[in-house]
């Protein structure tokens, strides 16, 4: 019997996968720090006599895109974008350790120094708490100095954001979107990692690109239908020829 209804199956059903992980690159186009997720495929050839040109398509890796987005402006003291390949340290809501590029932060009801999305930003001894009624300054090692109204000469050291630096093959992605190490471990502070202030860095994702290659994926899979409708019309015309002999 021949398995090309298996095979085009295999293959309908990795463009859906890559379909919807194009989907959500494009949903974060506009998310500041979002990295691209990539997922590869492999061909595994069928294992059956006679059938040389079969192959499955089967999900290989699904990785990140760790290349950096462009620097926007924003004159934001609390907007702060990671120079080169490190990380601001955050802790998710399990109370572990997570790594994000995401760097509009922002100060809590409870004054706690926290990113938009509400995990808070973690220093060199713990989570940063923000005295009310201050105006923050935070420099390009990280360290985060607080002024008075009316007291713009009198810096108060707060301490400093823990800058991280993993190489990105000990990265994987949680479901929250927080990069983690693979071993579950806490990276090290790396004093070579700076920020810039008053930026925010964009997204990874290429609207433009992201679309063509979504409206590829659609074709491929109207291709991989056909496929399957010839499949399934070849089964029935020699289902059809054994009735007859």
């Amino acid at each position: 019997m021949d398995r090309m209804i298996y095979t085009a199956m295999s293959g309908a059903k990795a463009t859906l996968s890559q379909q919807a992980t194009v989907a959500h690159n494009l949903a974060h186009a506009t998310t500041p720090g979002f990295r691209a997720q990539v997922q590869n495929l492999r061909a595994v050839a069928v294992q059956a006599p006679g059938l040389p040109t079969r192959a499955f398509a089967v999900d290989a890796t699904v990785g990140s895109d760790f290349t950096p987005g462009a620097l926007q402006l924003t004159e934001r003291p609390l907007d702060v974008a990671v120079l080169g390949p490190g990380w601001l340290v955050v802790q998710a809501p399990d109370g572990s350790e997570a790594l994000t590029r995401h760097g509009r932060l922002e100060v809590s009801a409870n004054g706690v120094l926290q990113t938009s999305q509400g995990y808070p930003v973690l220093g060199q001894g713990g989570t940063l708490t923000i005295p009310p009624e201050t105006a923050l300054t935070i420099g390009r090692d990280g360290s985060v100095s607080a002024t008075r109204p009316g007291e713009p000469k009198q810096l108060v050291n707060l301490g400093g954001l823990r800058l991280v630096a993993p190489p990105p093959a000990q990265l994987t992605r949680g479901d929250d979107g927080l990069f983690r190490l693979r071993d579950g471990g806490a990276p090290a502070a790396d004093p070579t990692v700076q920020v810039a202030a008053g930026y925010l860095e964009d997204s990874n994702v290429n609207p433009a690109d992201t679309l063509v290659q979504m409206i590829a994926l659609g074709r491929q899979f109207e291709l991989q239908m056909r496929l399957l409708t010839s499949a399934e019309q070849n089964a029935r015309a020699a289902g059809e020829l054994l009735t007859v002999s």
